[in-house]
């Protein structure tokens, strides 16, 4: 489906709130009821409870782009795209509560982009349990990083930030001071500053 947009939420205070109203619903063949639902940035990843008049059960998942805006010109100032996950969304950052709920499935789209939700949690996992670079630390990327200067670096020393939590990254050969962007979705290692045991004669 394309977007759908929109004046307000009807009353609703986030996007997910509406957006769970949306897919709750009952009819005379069937009613869908969200089950477990989540934001993720602006996307919108909810388990669906599908129960036919006879009684039949499935859960699936559903996926909706959103968008929010106070400058439109036609005054609409919310939109959402949904989509089911048999149509194999590119997003698939879906929370592991919301994959958990949902029944088997023989559809590929939907098997595929189920494996690759469950990949990328276990990948943010690694990646949270990275070693956080520390000054005076020298970092070493897996692979080299091409910068603007069109020089390849791969280790540098990690340096403290004036203006931010994030490190910088001082070239040891050229000097130059650089961000990464990305960093923790990189293969490094870290090595700690040579320890130096203090001269007991110093007073």
């Amino acid at each position: 489906m394309g977007w759908l947009f929109m004046r307000d939420m009807g009353g609703y205070a986030t996007p997910r709130s509406y957006l769970d109203n949306q897919f709750t619903y009952a009819h005379a063949d069937h009613r869908l009821t969200v089950l477990a639902s989540s934001m993720v940035g602006s996307t919108y990843y909810a388990a669906c409870e599908r129960i036919e008049a006879s009684g039949a059960r499935a859960v699936f998942a559903v996926v909706c782009l959103t968008r929010q805006t106070t400058g439109a010109r036609d005054g609409c100032t919310f939109g959402y795209k949904d989509m089911t996950e048999t149509m194999g969304p590119c997003e698939s950052d879906c929370p592991a509560a919301i994959l958990d709920e949902l029944t088997e499935t023989d559809n590929a789209y939907a098997s595929e982009w189920r494996a690759r939700c469950r990949a990328n949690l276990v990948r943010r996992k690694l990646e949270r349990a990275k070693p956080v670079p520390k000054p005076g630390q020298t970092i070493v990327f897996d692979e080299s990083i091409r910068f603007n200067d069109g020089e390849e670096r791969a280790r540098f020393t990690v340096i403290a930030n004036p203006k931010g939590k994030a490190p910088l990254f001082r070239d040891p050969i050229t000097g130059a001071v650089c961000r990464i962007a990305k960093l923790r979705t990189r293969a490094y290692r870290l090595i700690n500053p040579a320890i130096v045991p203090k001269d007991p004669t110093d007073g």
